[in-house]
């Protein structure tokens, strides 16, 4: 703790830190007041929160690969400075301009402009961290960071899922703005970085774009699919992967209106659920990290494949014939706690097989194959939701994956990693 106190007094990360926790509420907040104006505009409709959650993981796709780019140029303070007040600006916009239309497309366009600014962010946040502390201070800086941030996130959720209900969804869209436009003073704060942003400089930078698109970004990513293709343990990885983000997209939107509909909630208990989730998953990253050592990678794939399959079956069977909080709450903890290790553990058998030249192409495909997998299946089960009824499509995949997750596990007892 002394060590932790100790860095905190630095004042550019302190600042820093207090911000990304002001801003990590406010990406929240956002959230929530979606889903409550969705819940408000089209209740029960789980196509048309799919819809709306869609503008959200687009410019993973079409900003991602380039927002490091110009980041790596620009004066990384005055990026986060800028990124948070123009986010600010867009979300304000929202309960100002454009909720009084009947039409939800203004709200998408809206949607999709802030999270296209959100990809400018947060290489910015994770890059600018080596200029704030001393190099001996860096593992703990980024610990502290992603340790509270997840902290920060789970809270998030449970407080703005109250203020919402409390303020409604103008109200929300309001606080929002103002979460945003807190944290991009604080980092105005920070003194006098390294670099700086010279506009003159942005034709260049784009023309260079250009290049890395053409010559590094699609050229890694597509050497990173090859090589996941053709090597067999990293296609396993992939498989598993995919088939994890394909169940949460699957199941996203359907729990978040199943949670609406059998505890008679728009935000508030749905947001305290959320912030239960982030405890079980940062729980089972704990319990994972200190005995997971002694366990085969593969089988603990299967193995929590299998037991989240079996609670999804009892979260959704006892939230649908006994509709209280705390069942709801108790579960989706022990859901988080099973999840968590399929990421750590796919993580580490990536370290232990992959060459370490191909590491970084690996992770780049992973990361479009896992959402490309979470989008087509949230659009896809959120139809079939429509016609099925939400109960029995959340025991159809958790008995799917229980299933697929048992059988690999007593497949795996003979494969060593």
């Amino acid at each position: 703790m002394a060590r932790f106190r100790e860095i905190l007094r630095n004042r550019n990360f302190f600042l820093l830190w207090s911000g990304q926790i002001v801003s990590q509420f406010g990406d929240r907040f956002t959230q929530m007041a979606l889903i409550a104006l969705v819940a408000q505009r089209a209740a029960g409709s789980t196509f048309q929160l799919a819809k709306l959650i869609s503008f959200t993981i687009l410019p993973v796709f079409l900003i991602g690969p380039i927002a490091g780019v110009y980041v790596d140029r620009w004066d990384r303070k005055y990026t986060l400075a800028i990124c948070d007040i123009l986010r600010a600006v867009i979300i304000f916009s929202i309960p100002f301009a454009f909720l009084q239309s009947k039409s939800l497309i203004p709200i998408y366009i809206i949607i999709f402009l802030s999270f296209c600014v959100s990809r400018f962010y947060v290489p910015a946040k994770l890059s600018i961290v080596p200029d704030l502390v001393k190099e001996k201070d860096l593992l703990l800086a980024n610990s502290l960071v992603n340790t509270t941030g997840m902290i920060a996130a789970s809270v998030g959720f449970g407080l703005g899922g109250v203020l919402v209900e409390v303020l409604g969804v103008r109200g929300g869209f309001y606080l929002d703005s103002a979460t945003f436009f807190v944290s991009g003073v604080m980092i105005l704060f920070l003194s006098k970085m390294s670099g700086s942003f010279r506009p003159a400089r942005v034709l260049k930078v784009s023309r260079e774009v250009l290049e890395v698109i053409k010559k590094s970004v699609l050229t890694e990513i597509k050497e990173g699919i090859i090589y996941l293709i053709n090597h067999k343990d990293i296609r396993f990885i992939m498989n598993m992967l995919f088939l994890l983000w394909a169940a949460l997209g699957a199941i996203y939107v359907i729990i978040i209106v199943f949670i609406q509909d059998t505890l008679s909630t728009v935000t508030m208990e749905l947001g305290f659920l959320i912030m239960f989730l982030g405890i079980g998953l940062f729980l089972g990253s704990l319990i994972y990290g200190r005995f997971g050592q002694r366990l085969s990678q593969v089988r603990t794939i299967f193995t929590c494949f299998g037991l989240g399959g079996i609670v999804l079956i009892l979260f959704a069977s006892l939230l649908h014939f006994f509709p209280f909080f705390i069942v709801a709450a108790i579960l989706i903890s022990i859901f988080g706690v099973v999840v968590a290790p399929i990421m750590t553990a796919s993580n580490t058998l990536i370290h232990k097989v992959a060459d370490e030249q191909m590491r970084g192409k690996i992770f780049s495909a992973l990361e479009i194959v896992m959402h490309f997998a979470f989008l087509l299946f949230m659009l896809i089960s959120s139809g079939i939701a429509e016609i099925i009824g939400r109960f029995c499509f959340l025991v159809s995949i958790g008995i799917i994956f229980a299933v697929i997750g048992f059988i690999g596990a007593l497949r795996s007892k003979l494969k060593t990693v």
